[in-house]
């Protein structure tokens, strides 16, 4: 998902390698990062993957109580559902906690970073402004981000990205409102409601998707 930081943020970028001022006391006392977020926590098919996995639940029951579709960029995607008059996250629990922590979405386990995307490659920045728990311990971003296979994920992140810039790229210019709808629903089912096979490698059978899906892009490119 694009959208506009400020640019004191970006004079310094990191690699997952680097420090940064990230820790923040378990966020002791504080989930502001889990209320009036909007339709901003958009999630990725990993994030699908995990939360059907940990929740023992496919994707149309994720929809019915957590999560909802909203245009992002162009292209209809889910994001996390802030729920009821407080509007928070459907997963925070009475104490102010999360309660899918182990396995919760990928934009939720980089905050309060960000990523920078540039030259085929993206690095991390700070949100300086985004999160309130002072003071702040530097943290190593890989452990920040607790990914196992951390070389797997940024390459998934990548790709992910640069299918998704694609598909806006190809229905920018595109009149055909009923193209831009099958392409939405396509991408939809082919990433998301489509289960994935819990026993097997969640990388793997993404790849085969993201294939399929270029083969499909090239097509429409041609016409």
């Amino acid at each position: 998902m694009k959208r506009e930081v400020a640019v004191d943020d970006l004079k310094k970028l990191y690699t997952a390698g680097d420090m940064a001022r990230v820790g923040c006391n378990g966020c002791q006392g504080c989930c502001d990062c889990c209320r009036g977020m909007g339709s901003s926590v958009v999630l990725d098919p990993l994030d699908i993957y995990r939360l059907v996995r940990g929740l023992q639940m496919d994707f149309s029951g994720l929809m019915e109580k957590y999560l909802e579709l909203n245009a992002v960029d162009g292209v209809v995607l889910p994001n996390l559902q802030m729920a009821s008059e407080k509007e928070c996250c459907g997963f925070l629990n009475e104490e102010g906690r999360c309660a899918i922590h182990a396995f919760r979405p990928g934009l939720c386990r980089l905050f309060p970073l960000g990523r920078y995307y540039e030259n085929g490659t993206f690095r991390y920045f700070l949100q300086k402004k985004e999160c309130r728990m002072e003071p702040k311990t530097k943290v190593r971003i890989s452990k920040w981000l607790g990914e196992p296979e951390l070389k797997k994920y940024e390459a998934y992140i990548l790709a992910w990205h640069n299918l998704l810039e694609e598909i806006q790229e190809l229905l920018a210019g595109e009149k055909d409102e009923q193209l831009a709808k099958d392409m939405s629903v396509y991408l939809l089912n082919s990433f998301y409601i489509k289960g994935y096979r819990m026993d097997e490698e969640f990388y793997v059978q993404f790849e085969e998707r993201r294939e399929q899906m270029e083969k499909l892009l090239s097509v429409l490119k041609r016409k």
